[in-house]
């Protein structure tokens, strides 16, 4: 039986990158519940090299996809690389013959964090002017340039079909988040939704960005940060299928919207069926 507020997106064909673990299994895994075609893709395989050597897989999320109601397929893939992007892009659309759906939950600024350091020696909140730059190209690189590797690949096919929606994963920046190169890092994602839906409501595309809360990633959990995170990955994948299911959603084109308010707005729950309210960053 599927969740109260989720639609039913039988017969959509989703993609979803980054979805080895985090918030993009928790998206695709809603989309799963709501009965959708799911491609996931990711660089870690259980065949093959995995992301900081963590024990996620990609094909763990296609598994968990079926298991929910959808029809989960996996394709790995590196986000960085504008080639392979392409490549899976085409392979999607020879296999379905479209993609109504498209989100970029690629994120690699906490590779290598240990739960207190990140590879640099920093921690959260560390000066800029006492950090190097590497960390900040690696944060733009693996956020919002591959959001937007990503956008190109699928955009003309969605441009062609005069429809479709096209979502990144970020961070609300309304407040700094008390981190320059992460807070720098959402707020370039965040103006890429802005810009891109400029640019595709002409052709009846719509692009914009979702912001999940705090969220009990493996990577929280492991580092005892559960307690203060109030999210399941799942909360946000909710929200995006809510929205992949509205016909109106036109209307949020440019948009960050909260996972917390549109849960508000759908009627939906997180997984424990409550329903956590935005969280609002006061500081580091």
């Amino acid at each position: 039986m599927r969740p109260t507020g989720i639609p039913d997106l039988s017969g959509k064909v989703c993609l979803v990158a980054g979805a080895s673990r985090g918030v993009g299994r928790g998206i695709a895994r809603a989309l799963g519940e709501a009965g959708a075609i799911v491609v996931v893709t990711a660089r870690s395989s259980e065949t093959g090299p995995r992301t900081d050597q963590r024990s996620e897989a990609l094909e763990d999320t296609a598994r968990e996809i079926d298991l929910a109601g959808g029809r989960g397929h996996h394709y790995l893939c590196d986000h960085t690389r504008e080639p392979e992007v392409d490549a899976m892009v085409r392979w999607v659309l020879r296999r379905f013959g479209r993609i109504d759906v498209a989100v970029s939950s690629v994120w690699g600024g906490n590779e290598g964090y240990d739960g207190e350091r990140y590879p640099d020696g920093a921690t959260w909140g560390t000066a800029f002017w006492r950090r190097g730059l590497a960390p900040l190209r690696h944060n733009l690189e693996t956020g919002p340039l591959a959001g937007l590797i990503l956008a190109r690949a699928v955009a003309p096919a969605m441009v062609s079909a005069k429809g479709g929606l096209l979502a990144l994963v970020s961070f609300g920046t309304e407040a700094y988040l008390g981190d320059l190169f992460y807070d720098l890092a959402k707020a370039a994602t965040n103006r890429l939704a802005l810009a891109m839906a400029e640019e595709l409501k002409p052709y009846g595309v719509t692009a914009l960005g979702l912001a999940p809360g705090l969220v009990r990633t493996e990577r929280v959990v492991e580092a005892g940060m559960a307690g203060e995170a109030g999210e399941s990955a799942l909360y946000a994948g909710r929200a995006l299928a809510a929205l992949a299911g509205d016909p109106g959603v036109a209307a949020f084109a440019g948009q960050v919207l909260h996972a917390a308010d549109l849960a508000r707005a759908y009627g939906f729950t997180d997984e424990d069926g409550t329903r956590p309210e935005r969280y609002r960053p006061g500081g580091p």
